[in-house]
């Protein structure tokens, strides 16, 4: 087992309660408005952690669709399959390394609050637009330090959450946040270069960033 499986296993719990706090419900629902999906698509969501984004993706490729999510962690599939909301048919869960999804010919993929944790993002990005066949749409959506001056605040708190939401940075004096960043920034970086048609979006005053782009 790797220390991100025992990390987020252990933690599963606590992180199916966070993935659904008031509020983050918008921010699915407009990522997932972002992928353009239509009924009858198969969507692949890589790190699904406990399938939050499954009901939304669900409805949008409708009975004749397919949801596949990916998941390095055990636990966290377990929670997803214990809520039916999140479970079906169309919806399958399958235990693999996101980084190297064993998915091809998708039609879209969805990536959200994870690529900040690859120590190798843009070959991620690679694998995941690999995975979509062309006309493709793949989203990120990933937190960010806000630019505003009145967030200053919250910035050093986001410090905090970035520690506490990752394996073995707790005990770390370096900022996590700034290296945090720099792999979001090459997440978006390689998804630039591999799409067209993008669209980037602030959410939650800048909090939350939200990039797509239809797959060339």
């Amino acid at each position: 087992m790797t220390d991100a499986q025992s990390f987020y296993g252990r933690w599963a719990r606590v992180y199916d309660w966070v993935a659904n706090a008031p509020g983050v419900a918008s921010w699915r629902d407009r990522t997932v408005d972002s992928l353009a999906l239509a009924p009858g698509d198969t969507v692949v969501e890589m790190g699904c952690g406990t399938g939050a984004n499954v009901p939304y993706l669900r409805e949008r490729v409708g009975p004749p669709g397919r949801v596949v999510g990916i998941d390095l962690t055990r636990e966290m599939l377990d929670r997803a399959r214990e809520r039916p909301a999140r479970t079906g048919g169309t919806v399958h869960y399958v235990q693999a390394d996101a980084a190297r999804p064993p998915i091809r010919a998708a039609d879209a993929v969805l990536a959200t609050f994870v690529a900040g944790i690859f120590e190798d993002p843009a070959a991620a990005v690679d694998a995941w637009c690999d995975s979509v066949t062309p006309g493709g749409r793949v989203a990120l959506l990933n937190f960010q330090r806000s630019p505003s001056a009145l967030a200053a605040p919250l910035n050093l708190a986001f410090e905090g959450f970035v520690r506490l939401s990752a394996p073995g940075a707790r005990l770390s004096r370096r900022s996590h946040a700034s290296a945090f960043e720099r792999r979001v920034r090459a997440a978006r970086e390689r998804l630039t270069e591999r799409t067209v048609a993008r669209r980037y979006e602030t959410i939650a005053g800048g909090f939350v960033g939200l990039l797509s782009g239809t797959v060339r």
